[in-house]
């Protein structure tokens, strides 16, 4: 029981412990330092003696001693007393032994996230850094979501903070002005998070629900402290909708499971209903960043789908029409693909090809896969079979690498289908394919 507090403790309060002892100390070092030692005498102290009545006060007593303890055997290595460890000693007494759940401590917690998604930082390592300290997420867990040694994960993390001491990069709240610029990077660090655990583009899996998971976790305790901004409600409408589909996704033996085949009985409808609900709170609002109004389009594409009671039943062409806004606000090679798709169920595989023409992504598939499925719809098989080469010499990622292998040995001489492939075959990126 008491690991299973402590467990939950950190999950919940990690990134609120961080950012009250940040504020408290200013060191970025000693505070992680102190958690961590904090934590572990948790694991020692509540088996024996009971789980305390407030967890996350006893953590942050207990760092707060760590951090002192610290302090003082700088100052005792520079033979002199700092006045830091005689102001933090009067602040600790001011302050008392327990978290405050003020308004004072949740501006903490965004000047915490804040501070990991300064532009300054790479966004893989802000990335890195705001699971690691606002969530909580071990080292050796970021590592494993994002693919690498533990090690590496480590010296990125490392780096990062240096970064953030080098560069003076403050922990304090922008002005009025920058702020919406600043959850901008924000959104877009948790986007990236997501998207790393949603669609991996390399290693054997096809989808890591728990990285996912964390980048939507991440926008709720950003959006707990300004739930009116709407790049932050659009994101997560957005990231419900794609999230709501992670079961349906996996076939039982771990393969793709295409959109249009998936068993939508398996997607989530909690996280359906809340998505919508966050939509319709935005209907109101007519001033939004270019990056909200792109998260906004996209999550209603996503809508589309989820609320069509039936593959058949999906507004194809409304979905076209939200690409095309979306391709008008914020462009890239990406949507041309998904609208390509789009437009080819709408329309008919020669007009997604024609849709299609000229898009480049340079190392991704996923033109090639699209161009090869709708060649394939036309009836030109020999381009197809061409196309899928191409796609399958780009893709890194092992589970669509075989499901495009199984699409090219369906074309092989005596395996060919009489008719053109069924509907739903496309292998596109975001919610034109899967």
């Amino acid at each position: 029981m008491s690991d299973d507090a402590l467990s939950r403790v950190v999950r919940e309060e990690w990134g609120r412990l961080v950012a009250l002892l940040l504020a408290r100390y200013r060191r970025l070092d000693l505070v992680e330092e102190g958690l961590g030692d904090a934590v572990e005498a948790a694991a020692r102290t509540w088996p024996t003696h009971g789980v305390p009545d407030n967890p996350a006060g006893w953590l942050n007593t207990a760092a707060s001693r760590r951090v002192l303890d610290r302090l003082r055997a700088e100052a005792m290595r520079q033979r002199k007393v700092p006045l830091l460890v005689t102001e933090a000693e009067r602040g600790q007494e001011r302050a008392g032994p327990m978290a405050d759940t003020g308004d004072l401590v949740e501006d903490d917690l965004l000047r915490l996230v804040l501070m990991c998604t300064h532009p300054a930082l790479a966004s893989e390592a802000a990335s890195a850094l705001s699971l690691r300290l606002v969530l909580g997420v071990s080292t050796y867990d970021v590592a494993r979501l994002f693919l690498v040694p533990e090690p590496t994960m480590a010296a990125r993390i490392t780096r990062a903070k240096k970064k953030i001491v080098a560069a003076g990069i403050p922990f304090s709240m922008p002005t009025s002005a920058a702020l919406p610029d600043r959850l901008d990077s924000v959104a877009q660090t948790a986007y990236l998070a997501f998207t790393a655990g949603y669609a991996p583009g390399s290693g054997a899996d096809l989808l890591r629900a728990d990285l996912a998971g964390e980048g939507v976790r991440l926008v709720r305790v950003v959006l707990a402290q300004r739930p009116t901004a709407p790049v932050l409600v659009a994101l997560l409408a957005l990231m419900l909708l794609q999230h709501s589909r992670r079961d349906a996704r996996v076939g039982a033996e771990g393969e793709l499971v295409l959109l249009a085949d998936q068993d939508r009985s398996r997607w989530h409808p909690e996280e359906i209903s809340e998505a919508l609900g966050l939509l319709r709170s935005l209907g109101h609002i007519r001033e939004m960043s270019a990056p909200a109004l792109a998260y906004l389009l996209q999550a209603r594409i996503a809508a589309e789908h989820a609320t069509a009671a039936t593959a058949d039943d999906t507004r194809w062409d409304r979905i076209v029409g939200h690409y095309d806004t979306l391709l008008q606000v914020m462009p890239s090679p990406a949507a041309q693909v998904a609208r390509a798709v789009a437009v080819a169920e709408d329309t008919g595989p020669q007009a997604g090809l024609s849709a299609l023409e000229g898009v480049q992504m340079p190392g991704s598939h996923r033109p090639a896969s699209v161009r090869a499925e709708l060649l394939v719809r036309s009836g030109r098989v020999a381009e197809a079979e061409a196309a899928y080469v191409d796609a399958i010499s780009q893709c890194r990622n092992e589970t669509e690498l075989a499901h495009l292998r199984g699409r090219l040995a369906a074309l092989a001489p005596g395996l060919r289908p009489a008719e053109p492939t069924a509907r739903g075959a496309l292998a596109a990126s975001g919610d034109g394919g899967q």
